[in-house]
């Protein structure tokens, strides 16, 4: 199905006042996402924050029911939280490991991921194992299945990594995982918004997403699904009145929900602004966002790998949005801010993000242009001059 690029560009206050290529970091929101976080704030200056919020509870459960729609999970399956990380914490922390317990990870895990495993690790005794990757960069399910036995506690992955177009084979993964009966914890955040998903067939029993990336939702919001069949494995780290509801006989009661991982103060307005955001995504079409961003990728690679000096490092098979790439004789930062100056904005994705790959390829800072369906030909190709230009300085 064909977008209607012409609506959806006019629907997008920033799109001519900056060429945007950092939608893996961030995405330039569109118009009905901006109304729906003013119209909340302005309810709140007028008829007070606690009354507001009460009044919106409505749309937010019909938010809850967009963001369970888009993954193919129902809205019982969905908390919403302040980031991807920040909900992939939340459940990892509900998890309990002990002395000799496995985890394995992907090598293009992103390091606030392995922050929190490794600390859970240090904690209990438990060891982080990476699982290898097959010829053409993407984790093998064929190696994972050679590593599963019963102390194996969890598998975790990252869908999409964040320093290139890579796609891991998810629902492969997830499997293999799910044969062994062992915890599926899926990192979506450059998944969601791009890719088309169903949790189902992922296999995941756990999947975390992020607002700002290619939802185009608001910063500071994210999705964490939890299977219902696994949510009484969590224990959550801690408890309110939302998560743990108080009785009048007995005391407070967990949720029976993914709702016991969503605090009971928390930014509404932002949240209907991710409804919002979720509603335009699903109103346009996954399959459609995917087929326009699919090409619109392969057209700047192309452009990119035919610059002399320039080296595009994606791996894997099928791509995604993401398009990393070095210039040489150019610091990844210094082309950022050439760029930056002419009113382009790219990203630079270090070590610092994906450790473990970056390690394993030998590779310092790189750059990241990551394109949305809201571009046109004629930016991918004023990207490429400005590239060119700075190649030969």
């Amino acid at each position: 199905m064909a977008l209607d690029l012409a609506r959806l560009r006019a629907e997008t206050p920033g799109i001519d006042r900056v060429l945007h290529f950092n939608h893996a970091g961030g995405s330039l929101p569109p118009a009905p996402v901006l109304d729906a976080v003013i119209a909340h704030l302005q309810r709140e200056a007028v008829a007070g924050p606690i009354e507001a919020g009460m009044a919106a509870a409505p749309a937010l459960e019909e938010a809850r029911g967009e963001a369970a729609g888009l993954i193919g999970a129902v809205a019982r399956e969905i908390a919403f939280t302040g980031s991807a990380t920040h909900g992939w914490g939340l459940a990892l922390a509900g998890l309990s490991f002990q002395a000799g317990d496995r985890i394995l990870i992907g090598r293009h895990e992103w390091a606030g991921n392995i922050t929190t495993m490794q600390r859970a690790a240090a904690r209990s005794g438990a060891v982080i194992e990476v699982i290898p990757c097959d010829e053409p960069g993407r984790v093998s399910p064929e190696a994972l299945a050679t590593m599963i036995d019963d102390r194996v506690r969890l598998v975790a992955l990252t869908w999409v990594p964040a320093n290139g177009g890579l796609i891991n084979p998810a629902a492969e993964i997830g499997r293999v995982a799910r044969a062994a009966g062992v915890p599926f914890f899926l990192d979506a955040s450059q998944a969601i918004g791009q890719l088309p998903i169903d949790v189902g067939a992922l296999g995941c029993d756990v999947l975390a997403a992020p607002g700002r990336k290619h939802l185009r939702g608001p910063r500071g919001t994210g999705l964490l699904y939890v299977r219902q069949g696994f949510l009484d494995r969590l224990d959550p780290p801690y408890h309110d009145f939302r998560t743990a509801a108080w009785q009048p006989e007995g005391g407070p009661c967990l949720q029976d929900s993914a709702l016991r991982f969503e605090a009971g103060d928390f930014p509404m307005a932002l949240r209907l602004g991710l409804g919002a955001a979720i509603r335009y995504a699903r109103g346009i079409g996954i399959d459609a966002i995917r087929a326009r961003i699919d090409g619109l990728a392969r057209g700047l690679r192309d452009r990119l790998a035919a610059i002399p000096g320039v080296t595009v490092h994606d791996l894997g098979v099928e791509r995604a949005a993401l398009v990393s790439f070095a210039v040489a004789g150019v610091e990844p930062a210094a082309l950022r801010q050439r760029l930056a100056a002419d009113g382009i904005n790219i990203s630079v994705n270090g070590v610092m993000y994906t450790p473990l790959d970056m390690t394993a390829r030998g590779l310092g800072d790189i750059c990241r242009a990551a394109v949305s369906y809201l571009h046109t030909e004629a930016e991918l190709d004023r990207l490429a001059e400005a590239v060119t230009a700075a190649a030969r300085r």
